[in-house]
C-alpha cells in the first residue's frame, strides 16, 4: 500500500502545487485574515481533491466519461464565480480605508470558509478525469479497494500540506507586510483571479 499512497500524493502534489485560482485566493485570504480563515480554505480546497481522487479510483473511466458532459457547463459557473470574487475582492480593496489599509469585511466563520472553497474547487470536474487517467496508469489500483483507498488519502493529504503551506505563508504576510502592501498584494490577487476567469472564457 506504501507504493499506492506514494502514488496518490505525487498525483496530490501534481494537481495541488500549479499556480492557479484556488492557489492566489488561498494566499490572499491569509494576508487579509490570517492562518485560521486560509487553512480552512486549504483543507475545503484539499477535500475536494481527495474526494475526485476517491472517486476516480472507485469509478474509473466510467465516472470520467459520465463527467464530461458536464465539464462545459460547470466551467461557465466557474467563470462566473471566479469573476464574481474577483471583482468583489477589488471592490473591498478599494473601500478599504486608507488610513491602515486594512480589509472592513467581518470574519467568516472557519465552517463557512471550508464548504465556499469545497464547492468552488467541486467546480472543476477535470480533476477526477486527471485522477482516472492516474488510476488506468497504476494497474494493482484497479482490484485492491484498500489500495484505492490509500491513494485517495495519498492525494488528500499532499494537496492538505500544500494548501496549508499556502495559508502559512499568506499568514505570514498578514503580520510582517505593511498594511499598504497587503492591499496591494490583494488588488493583484483579484486581478489575477478575474484574469483566469477571462482564460478560461476564452477556451469554451
Amino acid at each position: 500500500m506504501a507504493a499506492s499512497f506514494i502514488a496518490g500524493a505525487l498525483a496530490g502534489y501534481a494537481i495541488a502545487i500549479p499556480v492557479g485560482a484556488i492557489a492566489i485566493l488561498i494566499l490572499d485570504l491569509g494576508i487579509r485574515r490570517g492562518f485560521r480563515s486560509a487553512a480552512a480554505a486549504g483543507a475545503g480546497a484539499a477535500s475536494a481533491d481527495g474526494l475526485y481522487a476517491l472517486v476516480a479510483v472507485i469509478g474509473g473511466t466510467a465516472i470520467s466519461l459520465a463527467m464530461e458532459p458536464l465539464e462545459r457547463p460547470l466551467r461557465v459557473v466557474a467563470i462566473g464565480v471566479l469573476l464574481g470574487i474577483g471583482l468583489r475582492g477589488l471592490v473591498s480593496a478599494w473601500l478599504t480605508p486608507r488610513s491602515d489599509g486594512r480589509s472592513t469585511l467581518t470574519a467568516e466563520p472557519a465552517v463557512r470558509t471550508y464548504a465556499r472553497f469545497l464547492g468552488l474547487t467541486l467546480l472543476n470536474p477535470a480533476t477526477v478525469i486527471y485522477f482516472a487517467a492516474l488510476v488506468l496508469a497504476v494497474p494493482n489500483l484497479a482490484n485492491e479497494p484498500a489500495e484505492r483507498v490509500t491513494f485517495a488519502l495519498g492525494a488528500f493529504l499532499a494537496s492538505l500540506s500544500w494548501q496549508t503551506t499556502l495559508a502559512a505563508i499568506g499568514a505570514v504576510a498578514h503580520r510582517r507586510l505593511p498594511a499598504r502592501f497587503q492591499a496591494l498584494v490583494s488588488v493583484l490577487g483579484n486581478l489575477a483571479i478575474c484574469g483566469f476567469a477571462i482564460l478560461l472564457a476564452s477556451d469554451l
